[in-house]
């Protein structure tokens, strides 16, 4: 607290200066507006350039003060000092400061004969410490609340404090609970400041329950709740936007919920939803390489293949989550033996089928990353089983999805290829030697994979071999 004793005020050595002030309804003063008020200190520190400057002590220095109030019914002057100099007298009322403050209580009641003047130096907001006495003679504080912003209402809670001013203390809190708090600056601030009032205040559980619950949910459950209704929904704006946020949110906190037996548990929510997004993909593929399927009206083709590029969707989505999480090789374990639905791709219309390409793309550009790390045998069959599909679609991907990006993929694919074994390489290399041959552009382009086998292959054994020779004749000549 600020520091009080009983003193006189010198008014030979301040200068005092009355300023316009606010009537309360119940006709007592209230603290002057912040505009006069910031005029005032701005007044003080003008310097004053035709008196020469006297010393910086207590009983020299120049200080300013403001009269406001009622003195004619006021019983006690208040003296309050800024840690800057800056001062204000104030006329009051005992009862009222007594009736409303504790911290006024215990230095008024002790006092035998009455005080007349009490001096309160050292202010940290003397402008807050004015507005706070003020809100004393208010029988509706919500009033002047009300058109008060979130900081200045802190500001007035800190002096309720110091000042046990507990009427006051609740305004703050119903205030703070029910204003918006905008950004995650204010809130903290909000936050920390409620956290210090103390503990057995009522207002204080209101507040914070707006980010904390009584209730415990698990998490887990939550998230899983979300991811479901993402899933689910039809809506394409909707879900995009929700997908982007939701995305960002778990990349921006990879560990939401603490330990890594509840991460676990997510991840094992997220695969959850892969597999019935797989088995719902694999029906829809059925469907759609019966006989006749493609025949059909489109108000009968329509629905299925709106409905396999939105699982497909799903898919993608939760394969970019695992990602960021480092949890997507049992992702790519699944996708990899998928060998009913890759038998039963080149079945389907490229229209209806080229969006689960993507979802073998998005896996070469994750391991070509570093993303994910399959074994050995997974990322083969994983070539073995959806490259040639890729390959298949790869003109449609060109020009029918604007989120696939040619260059990135290509590099995932070669990289995926470089990381098998030579022979292996080699075998897939080849291969798609033959293809790019005969259709150019709308084959990938692994030519730096394949430059990187040439190398591997033909110039680093003859390389080695000259090595091994100089070495020879080195130890021979020695």
């Amino acid at each position: 607290m600020a520091e009080t004793k009983v003193s006189r005020v010198d008014q030979g050595h301040t200068k005092i200066r009355n300023v316009p002030i606010a009537v309360t309804p119940e006709g007592f003063w209230c603290c002057p507006s912040p505009v006069m008020f910031q005029k005032a200190l701005k007044a003080q520190n003008l310097p004053n350039n035709e008196r020469t400057p006297k010393p910086n002590n207590d009983s020299t220095r120049q200080k300013v003060s403001i009269v406001f109030g009622d003195p004619g019914t006021s019983d006690l002057k208040l003296f309050l000092t800024g840690k800057q100099g800056f001062s204000v007298k104030m006329s009051v009322h005992r009862t009222v400061l007594i009736e409303n403050s504790s911290f006024f209580a215990n230095k008024l009641s002790q006092q035998e004969p009455p005080l007349s003047c009490l001096q309160i130096g050292d202010c940290e907001d003397v402008e807050i410490y004015l507005d706070t006495v003020g809100l004393m003679y208010c029988k509706e504080m919500k009033q002047r609340l009300i058109k008060q912003s979130v900081p200045r209402v802190l500001r007035v809670l800190k002096i309720s404090e110091l000042l046990g001013f507990q009427r006051c203390i609740e305004s703050c809190l119903e205030y703070l609970e029910a204003v918006p708090w905008v950004g995650e600056e204010e809130e903290e601030k909000v936050v920390s400041s409620v956290l210090r009032v103390r503990s057995d205040n009522t207002g204080v559980t209101p507040v914070l329950k707006r980010i904390t619950s009584e209730i415990s949910y698990p998490l887990n459950d939550t998230l899983a709740n979300i991811m479901e209704l993402v899933l689910k929904s039809n809506e394409e704006r909707g879900r995009r936007e929700m997908k982007s946020l939701v995305l960002r949110l778990l990349r921006e906190n990879n560990s939401p919920l603490g330990d890594g037996s509840s991460a676990d548990v997510l991840n094992g929510s997220i695969y959850n939803s892969c597999k019935c997004c797989l088995g719902s993909l694999l029906i829809l593929f059925k469907s759609a390489s019966q006989p006749g399927f493609i025949d059909q009206s489109m108000d009968s083709r329509g629905p299925v293949a709106k409905q396999i590029a939105l699982e497909a969707d799903n898919l993608l989505w939760l394969l970019d989550i695992l990602a960021d999480r480092q949890a997507a090789d049992e992702f790519a374990v699944m996708w990899a033996n998928q060998n009913e639905l890759a038998s039963l791709h080149p079945k389907l219309p490229t229209v209806s089928r080229h969006l689960v390409s993507c979802i073998t793309a998005r896996f070469f550009v994750g391991i070509g990353r570093g993303e994910i790390l399959p074994s050995k045998d997974t990322r083969q069959l994983l070539l073995e089983t959806w490259l040639q599909p890729l390959i298949d679609d790869y003109y449609w991907l060109q020009h029918s999805c604007r989120s696939f990006d040619r260059k990135v993929v290509e590099e995932g694919i070669g990289r995926t290829i470089l990381t098998l074994p030579l022979e292996e390489q080699q075998s897939i290399l080849l291969e798609w030697l033959g293809k790019f041959l005969k259709a150019g552009d709308n084959c990938p382009n692994l030519q730096r994979a394949f430059e990187v086998w040439w190398r591997r292959t033909f110039v680093r054994p003859h390389v080695e071999q000259q090595g091994s020779l100089l070495q020879s004749d080195s130890m021979t000549a020695s």
